[in-house]
């Protein structure tokens, strides 16, 4: 008797969640396919091989004029400028010999590297993504930063404490391995833990169900605006980076300002939500959050701000909602969300179907995605930050990690249940469903253009999540006023930027509806620069676009428990 096909299916997904454990979230096949293709192509292409060789030969006179230059004058100008954000060249030692020969052969290999990898017609642009992706995880690997004998500041520490930082280095590298086999945060972490000395902003619980809590903030001004703030987080995070500690706080900076805020606390996702679609995030979340609102402050639309995919979802149940009429929204607010994934930065090595699959089969057993997966993929995107950088710092330099709020948040990691993250991946990120009007919420399609509320976007300007270019193209699916920020920082620190932070700034322009559009470099120069942070010029914008009513701060809704909640508590 024949099987039934599930049963081999079955199968199949054990041995790839088993495969997993090995290739992280890298699917073997899809990789084998990228590597073929880039190959294959190469291949048949003998001008560009011509090219790359010529290239090649360029590279390699310029680092020769480069060193007889240095040779004869003691300084000249590098033949590859170190890029700002990557730091592991900026150090002044750097510029003596022999490391800038070392630090000068590497960086023009690596740029010889992203030519050669994404400059071949006819490779599709995901092969192209991953082949350049996984050759730069290779190059990291070989940085002169990260040899002892080839780094002078290594070089230069254990030269001043005679080899004491190697003995440090090697204390924190046994520290970290036994955190992680014992499944302990890192060492300072303890001393920022939620409702001591996060999440601390007073609160109660008004509102809970099997997918949030929501909390309402106790208000500290005598009157407030009449509009309430609804916060909607993204679930692939805790939603207390929107309210860490007392001086970076949105939250405390919005309720200080005299408003009245919402914020969804999502629950963490085990097994048994594996069936939790985004139908159920739009419905159980945002809508169930939006009605309690309304019972507490009736009569009052309602500002919703969306972090993320959280914003993402936002402007999904705003375009569903206009579609039927709704007009409880009083304006949206986007913190680095997209709408648009065509161009999802470093995130275009999961635009791929077999790739897609790979990443389902191993959240097949468990019913979710798990953080620490997760947390692995997006630090091998920012590989040089996020990995190298550490290992140089804290291992071979035997530094103690500097442990700060951001940092303790970015450890406290979260789940994500198998069938939304199957419905985002398959018709957001593939399928590009939502700006296409094939995104369906109650079997009836949402169409963005029908939003007809302002719309306040935020990006920042290195964020590898959500570019920024990527997060522009709000303008070009609604019709509706959109003041665009530009700022400082990257996906998490750049919305992080409370008055005071040090090197912050921001552009910001408003586009009004009915004007011409212009595109993201045209927009680059022409909107004005400004010194500081984005909050107060956000908060400014929220008054200016609420009824100017005060009221008599509203009473709070049903309390269940005092703020942070129970949600944000599981692990």
């Amino acid at each position: 008797m024949e099987k039934p096909a599930y049963k081999n299916q079955e199968f199949d997904r054990l041995i790839h969640a088993w495969m997993g454990q090995f290739t992280g979230w890298l699917s073997p096949a899809s990789y084998s396919l990228a590597v073929s293709d880039w190959l294959a192509q190469l291949a048949i292409s003998p001008a560009k091989q011509m090219d790359i060789a010529e290239k090649a030969g360029e590279k390699y006179l310029k680092l020769l004029q480069y060193l007889q230059q240095y040779c004869s004058s003691g300084e000249c100008k590098p033949c590859v400028p170190c890029r700002l954000e990557d730091g592991r060249f900026q150090h002044e030692l750097w510029n003596e010999s022999p490391f800038n020969f070392y630090s000068q052969s590497f960086l023009l290999f690596e740029k010889l590297w992203n030519e050669a990898s994404k400059g071949i017609s006819g490779v599709s642009k995901h092969h192209k993504s991953v082949v350049n992706f996984s050759g730069r995880q290779f190059l990291d690997v070989l940085s002169p930063s990260n040899f002892p004998w080839t780094n002078p500041e290594v070089i230069a520490a254990a030269s001043q404490e005679g080899g004491l930082n190697f003995i440090r280095g090697f204390q924190n590298f046994m520290e970290d391995i036994s955190c992680h086999v014992r499944g302990m945060p890192p060492a300072g972490a303890e001393d920022y833990k939620v409702g001591i000395h996060l999440a601390i902003t007073p609160g109660k619980v008004v509102y809970r169900n099997h997918l949030i809590e929501l909390i309402q903030y106790t208000p500290v001004t005598s009157t407030v605006h009449a509009e309430p703030v609804l916060i909607i987080p993204a679930w692939i995070m805790k939603y207390y980076i929107l309210d860490l500690s007392q001086q970076n706080s949105l939250v405390k900076y919005l309720v200080d300002n005299g408003h009245t805020v919402f914020m969804i606390s999502w629950k963490n996702p085990g097994t048994e939500d594996r069936d939790l679609g985004l139908e159920d995030y739009i419905d159980s979340g945002v809508m169930d959050a939006l009605k309690t609102i309304n019972q507490i402050i009736p009569e009052k639309k309602v500002h919703t701000a969306g972090y993320c995919i959280g914003g993402t979802l936002l402007m999904i149940a705003s375009a569903a909602m206009a579609g039927k009429s709704d007009e409880r929204l009083k304006t949206i607010t986007l913190f680095a969300a997209q709408v648009d994934f065509k161009e999802a930065g470093e995130l275009l090595l999961f635009a791929d179907e077999s790739q897609i699959n790979y990443l389902e089969d191993i959240m097949w057993e468990k019913g979710y995605l798990d953080g620490a997966q997760m947390a692995g993929a997006f630090s091998m995107l920012r590989s040089i930050d996020l990995i190298w950088s550490r290992v140089v710092t804290h291992y071979l330099l035997g530094k103690p990690e500097t442990m700060n709020d951001l940092m303790a948040w970015d450890n406290d990691t979260t789940r994500l249940p198998y069938k939304m993250h199957s419905e985002y991946m398959h018709s957001l990120f593939l399928n590009n469903d939502l700006v296409q009007g094939h995104f369906k919420v109650s079997h009836k399609k949402v169409v963005l253009p029908d939003i007809n509320i302002p719309i306040f976007a935020v990006s920042t300007l290195t964020d590898h999540v959500a570019p920024w270019k990527s997060v522009y193209k709000i303008h070009l699916f609604t019709k509706t006023d959109v003041t665009f920020v530009l700022t400082s920082g990257g996906h998490n620190a750049g919305i992080v930027s409370e008055p005071g932070h040090k090197h912050r700034n921001f552009q910001m322009l408003t586009y009004k509806r009915g004007g011409k559009h212009i595109n993201s470099e045209s927009w680059l120069e022409k909107a004005p620069h400004y010194e500081g942070s984005w909050w107060p010029e956000w908060e400014k914008w929220l008054v200016s676009k609420g009824s100017g009513e005060k009221i008599n701060p509203p009473k709070f809704g049903q309390i269940l428990c005092d703020a942070p909640g129970t949600y944000v508590f599981e692990k």
